[in-house]
């Protein structure tokens, strides 16, 4: 059968609009969130005790922006089962507004700036931007409440300097200052500059600049005396588009790693109307923030959520001791998504050539002697052979003896849980841009090649060795 029919079509359109509304990791958990709740999860509070039943499916957040996901098959047994464990992130390079939002230079209002993880900063500048986040407001009784903003509109921009004002070494190579060069401007308007809030709580309105706080205040329909803080980036606001002569390719900011959630995410819960009475493993989704930056943070893939969660199951659906929690462990499987290095065309000999990974030729098993990925031949193994079963290709990748490697939450994940990993992804172009590029098909291979890790991988780690 061939894979461009209209059920991948309807995936492929489906991830688009998902794109489109997760702008920001906040928003791509709202939008997760919401595909979860209309599929009949039921959200779950860290704070409650849970109470967790077979054929049950939960999920809860962390800081808005860290989402965990999980389905009980109805064939679970507390002293044969296991999880199988899909993770990825939400968190993508970007542009943050600082705490003091604004500063004024040369007579323009401009949006102080900092950079979020490691992105191809060149990018972002000359390009349509809007302004996207968490806005913290005060609620009845003295509350404390968060709402999403999204300014979808080209309020910002960061423009960059005439080719006749800059010396040749600077067109040689573009390194802009990132203090000096990267302030966006939001107005030269002097009335707008100097407009006046009518929040007078003086620790706000020096951080959050009047115009700013007016524009939040009209965007969520609240008084601008209701607005207590924000946390805020600069997005693009040019929607994700398929391109190419044959739509064979998705043009879109953030794929990594808003791909292998969408696809993760799918998996799960399509999975989960699929003969859960007889499912007999735990099968979870794991979407992380701050990989970009290292995972170490309050809802970080090095956080203590993950395991925090697995203890948590343990307690409430296994026996709750430690020994029931151990084995649990030695019968799962994770499978850590994230998007990987195509072969670019134009660069194919930063690729070692064996193992050049192709647009729209599947997931990538990537390998790494140093530990920078957490595949094994095992758990490759493994990978392989569920892609065999729901048949779709499978490719291999590892970076160039005399090249870095970057890592992923693979490493993490297993170091904290002792749980056999892979590290898989799907190809791309352009990592880290504003502006990415990936397959069209690819998306929905990578779903149906997770799904079928949640399908299979229980039989077969009864026939896999680990030990």
């Amino acid at each position: 059968t061939t894979l461009n029919n209209e059920t991948s079509k309807k995936f492929i359109n489906e991830f688009i609009e998902f794109l489109n509304e997760a702008c920001t990791a906040f928003h791509a958990v709202n939008a997760a969130k919401t595909k979860l709740l209309n599929a009949g999860f039921t959200e779950l509070n860290e704070r409650n005790v849970w109470e967790l039943k077979p054929q049950g499916k939960y999920f809860f957040t962390r800081n808005k922006t860290t989402l965990i996901a999980f389905t009980i098959g109805g064939s679970f047994n507390p002293t044969t089962s296991g999880y199988t464990i899909l993770g990825a992130h939400t968190d993508s390079p970007c542009l943050k507004i600082k705490p003091v939002t604004c500063v004024q230079k040369s007579d323009a209002l401009m949006l102080n700036l900092q950079p979020y993880g490691g992105g191809l900063w060149h990018t972002w500048f000359d390009r349509d931007l809007g302004i996207a986040g968490r806005v913290i407001v005060k609620g009845d009784n003295d509350s404390i409440e968060s709402h999403l903003v999204r300014i979808n509109k080209p309020i910002a921009r960061i423009p960059n300097l005439a080719i006749h004002l800059t010396s040749g070494t600077e067109r040689d190579s573009f390194a802009p200052n990132l203090h000096e060069h990267a302030k966006a401007i939001l107005t030269t308007n002097k009335s707008l500059i100097n407009t006046i809030s009518t929040n007078e709580d003086k620790l706000v309105t020096s951080r959050i600049h009047p115009l700013l706080l007016k524009i939040i205040a009209t965007e969520l329909n609240i008084d601008e005396s209701r607005i207590e803080d924000a946390e805020l980036q600069l997005i693009d606001i040019q929607p994700t588009t398929t391109g190419g002569v044959d739509d064979e390719f998705i043009f879109s900011g953030r794929l990594d790693n808003l791909c292998s959630s969408y696809q993760s995410l799918s998996a799960l819960i399509d999975g989960s109307s699929d003969d859960i009475q007889n499912q007999p493993n735990i099968r979870m989704v794991l979407l992380f923030d701050h990989e970009e930056i290292g995972s170490s943070s309050l809802n970080g893939a090095a956080s203590s959520i993950f395991i925090d969660t697995l203890q948590l199951i343990n307690s409430y659906i296994f026996d709750g001791s430690t020994g029931s929690f151990m084995r649990s462990l030695r019968k799962s499987f994770i499978v850590s998504a994230d998007m990987a290095h195509g072969v670019h065309p134009n660069y194919a000999g930063k690729h070692d050539s064996s193992m050049a990974p192709k647009i729209n030729n599947g997931l990538v098993v990537k390998h790494n002697a140093n530990q920078r990925y957490a595949t094994n031949s095992v758990s490759a193994s493994l990978f392989r052979r569920i892609g065999r079963l729901v048949d779709v290709p499978v490719q291999e990748f590892s970076v160039r003896a005399d090249s870095g490697c970057g890592s992923t939450i693979g490493p993490i994940l297993s170091t904290l849980s002792g749980i056999l990993t892979v590290d898989v992804g799907t190809p791309q172009y352009s990592m880290h841009s504003i502006r990415e590029m990936m397959g069209s098909i690819d998306a929905y291979i990578g779903y149906l090649h997770l799904k079928g890790v949640l399908t299979y991988h229980p039989k077969l780690a009864e026939v896999t060795d680990t030990a």
